[in-house]
């Protein structure tokens, strides 16, 4: 049974940080991501994390996190991290943790590419 949990989330002041983490169980995935969806919006990606050796991974940002946020992956723990800095109000909304087996030249940033998804974790951002 594969399961992604993610926890970190919660209520910040903008500029401040949060550290979101997912643990993976059931088994490992080459390419894991971060998605996030606000109020009456599309689900969008964030980030991703992809391995390319046993100390190899490539990281991929979306622009709008680019420089504020880091994601990291400890494949002892089978956990993913996104280090939420400088965090602004439209960083607002629910954050998914997603996985797939194939690595992210196959996968990208499309939600509909990835087969397994965590419950989400709330992130409010107040001004």
């Amino acid at each position: 049974q594969v399961q992604l949990v993610e926890s970190g989330g919660g209520l910040v002041q903008a500029g401040g940080s949060l550290r979101l983490s997912c643990a993976a169980s059931g088994r490992t995935f080459s390419t894991y991501a971060w998605f996030r969806q606000a109020p009456g919006k599309e689900r969008e990606f964030v980030s991703a994390i992809s391995r390319s050796s046993s100390i190899v991974n490539y990281a991929y940002y979306a622009d709008s996190v680019k420089g504020r946020f880091t994601i990291s992956r400890d494949n002892a723990k089978n956990t993913v991290y996104l280090q939420m800095n400088s965090l602004k109000p439209e960083d607002t909304a629910v954050y998914y943790c997603a996985a797939a087996p194939f690595p992210y030249s196959g996968v990208g940033r499309a939600p509909s590419s990835y087969d397994y998804w965590g419950q989400g974790t709330q992130v409010t951002v107040s001004s």
